[in-house]
């Protein structure tokens, strides 16, 4: 169980930045949603595969809050011409292909959410879609900016990547700019999940 696992979000407003790194179907995005959903009470999420209001369903569902309380940076329904929610909550930007755009939209939700009450939780699913188009030391920048935001105001950040889409050079790119990154796996059936941080070696895989 996660529980179990040698890892631990208290929301106390640490601003710690997590990165969830492994291969497909290893459990990465409900990982994600369920360590957002134990660091903040409320969330932010940019989503660069899915649409705002699935991200939201999903969100919600995990963290048992209301799906139009939860943030989103919606990165692929303006490309795709899907339907598009009106809320003050959402926003779109124009593609995953544009930073720029998206860190624009991110900063709109960040200004709105520090008048909150409560912590903060910032999820980005996934990195992999950005590093389709971009360079990585792009992307690299995009995070850096992106998590000293959510660092200034004790907010807790969580970003995902599939390890195997890119190379070794690439991913370590991807590393520097977080405190901690979990890797996870598929072992015999069950997914698990090891830690590393900056100032210590990987723990042991552990069930969750």
């Amino acid at each position: 169980m996660l529980e179990d696992a040698p890892l631990s979000l208290d929301g106390g407003g640490g601003g710690e930045s997590l990165l969830i790194a492994g291969p497909p179907m290893t459990g990465k995005y409900a990982l994600m949603l369920r360590l957002l959903a134990e660091a903040g009470d409320r969330g932010v999420l940019i989503t660069t595969g899915d649409p705002a209001e699935q991200v939201r369903a999903d969100y919600a569902d995990v963290a048992g809050v209301a799906p139009e309380s939860v943030g989103v940076v919606d990165c692929v329904s303006k490309q795709r011409g899907g339907d598009l929610i009106e809320d003050d909550l959402v926003r779109y930007a124009s593609s995953p292909k544009n930073v720029t755009d998206i860190g624009m939209k991110f900063t709109d939700l960040y200004e709105a959410f520090r008048e909150t009450d409560g912590s903060v939780s910032v999820g980005i699913n996934s990195l992999s879609e950005l590093l389709m188009y971009l360079d990585p030391q792009d992307v690299y920048q995009f995070v850096r900016v992106l998590t000293r935001q959510t660092q200034s105001e004790g907010w807790t950040t969580i970003a995902v990547i599939n390890s195997t889409m890119h190379d070794e050079q690439t991913l370590h790119t991807m590393y520097e700019p977080f405190d901690t990154v979990i890797n996870t796996r598929e072992e015999n059936g069950a997914r698990e999940l090891r830690v590393r941080n900056r100032t210590q070696a990987a723990t042991a895989w552990t069930t969750f």
